[in-house]
């Protein structure tokens, strides 16, 4: 397995995935646009800032669980190559030699998805995250135990709608038909 910058750029395939979640989700009525700070995302919110005309806010809570790695290595790939932390992950844990504590993970993604939400009372707002990130945030909105929860496409948008009086409720999970055409 060849291990990756831990914060590596989009390939070129990921650049093209950008653009086409950017040309989708502009006729949304998007409020509001905030990514983690790592590379892989604000490459991909970029591109969305510019169809919609807005200033991409960086919120560090919504950075994926291996940000201080060593490594980045895909997911496809740890599934591949039948890797141990694969099976991991599929059990609902983290990377343990991440040093990663799952419960301490999904409070501060939910944390800093409610200071989003917070900040804009009656607004869309589009945070371009990780995996692991929707991941902790759909099983705490969906009430589960578990913490990975399905395998999200990349440029997979996952909708979430929120209340005032604090109540969730997941409106779609990994949508990605503007990536049919995209390779």
């Amino acid at each position: 397995m060849v291990g990756r910058a831990a914060d590596p750029s989009l390939s070129e395939t990921g650049v093209r995935q950008a653009r086409a979640v950017a040309e989708w989700l502009a006729p949304e009525g998007i409020d509001t646009l905030y990514t983690s700070p790592m590379n892989r995302a604000r490459e991909t919110a970029g591109p969305i800032g510019e169809v919609t005309g807005l200033d991409v806010l960086v919120e560090d809570g919504v950075s994926e669980y291996d940000k201080d790695s060593e490594a980045y290595v895909p997911i496809e790939e740890l599934k591949a190559e039948g890797d141990p932390r694969w099976t991991e992950m599929l059990a609902g844990g983290y990377f343990s030699d991440e040093g990663v504590d799952p419960v301490e993970f999904q409070a501060g993604v939910v944390e800093a998805m409610d200071r989003i939400i917070e900040a804009n009372p009656s607004r869309t707002a589009v945070v371009v995250c990780h995996g692991g990130v929707m991941n902790a945030y759909v099983g705490h909105v969906l009430g589960l135990e578990q913490y990975m929860v399905f395998q999200p496409a990349y440029t997979g948008v996952t909708r979430v709608r929120a209340s005032s009086r604090g109540h969730r409720s997941l409106v779609s999970l990994n949508e990605h038909g503007h990536l049919r055409n995209v390779s």
